[in-house]
């Protein structure tokens, strides 16, 4: 239908004004500026804070002392980030990092996890989110998402669709972005945070084989997920695999970092 490939055009046009490659050669859409983004990172940090209690001593100083490993090793731009650190008294094992520069750590992650090298594969991986930009691209689709839609929307109207027909079909469109747009997305970001979270931790002096047992770790505590085509994760199993992939190549890293004597004592 016409108006489908029109909506095709204006998606295509969009894609070509702001395409950029991400640290793994992927093609991106960014369409945020590094400003808006950085802004954003600073208000949700502030709201982390607000709403959970922070924990210092000696849980903060581990968790420092490995981002900061981590920075050393970062490309220059990203090193001059002024990263802040927190941890914070939640029971969930998650942690974040944000644009701008700055790291959360729930107190829940550092009790599942069994040594340093753990909670470095889970920081190196949120870094690296950072690092290829995710959260760009992540509203940039969002957003080019919605304005494909609204013109779906325009366009089938104008056509002569309406009534039950017409939200029928934007339902339809609706499913087909999320489930074959959004969450293939997700999962590849995902994918791509293993892949250079695995290699920085590596660069810094962290032992990568620590990633796998990590999520062994995350596997055993954290009970049944959806299918892995409705989820915005890989599963367990795939991201083990795929850290198993890498390994040979992360090891070898690691090694040379050992020996030019990137030690982190944390």
């Amino acid at each position: 239908m016409r108006w489908m490939q029109c909506l095709a055009i204006g998606a295509l046009s969009i894609a070509i004004a702001a395409c950029s490659t991400s640290p793994t050669g992927r093609s991106q859409l960014m369409l945020m500026s590094e400003s808006e983004l950085n802004r954003m990172g600073a208000k949700a940090f502030d709201k982390y804070q607000q709403e959970l209690p922070t924990v210092g001593g000696a849980p903060l100083r581990r968790v420092q002392c490995i981002t900061n490993a981590i920075v050393k090793v970062l490309p220059p731009e990203e090193r001059q980030s002024n990263w802040e650190v927190r941890v914070f008294k939640d029971e969930s094992a998650n942690a974040f990092a944000l644009p701008g520069g700055y790291v959360g750590v729930n107190t829940g992650l550092l009790d599942l996890a069994d040594d340093t090298n753990q909670v470095a594969s889970v920081i190196g991986h949120e870094i690296a989110h950072v690092m290829a930009q995710h959260a760009n691209e992540r509203a940039s689709t969002q957003s080019a998402t919605q304005v494909g839609l609204s013109v779906a929307s325009a366009a089938a109207a104008a056509a002569g669709l309406e009534g039950p027909t017409h939200d029928m079909t934007m339902q339809a469109l609706g499913m087909g972005a999320q489930f074959g747009v959004q969450l293939p997305f997700s999962r590849s970001h995902e994918s791509e945070a293993d892949e250079i979270g695995l290699d920085l931790m590596a660069r810094a002096g962290f032992d990568p084989r620590a990633s796998v047992q990590l999520w062994r770790n995350m596997s055993q505590a954290g009970g049944g997920q959806p299918p892995e085509w409705m989820s915005t994760h890989p599963s367990h199993g795939s991201r083990i695999s795929d850290l198993q992939a890498g390994m040979n190549q992360a090891m070898t890293t690691y090694r040379q970092a050992r020996q030019s004597g990137r030690t982190p004592d944390c």
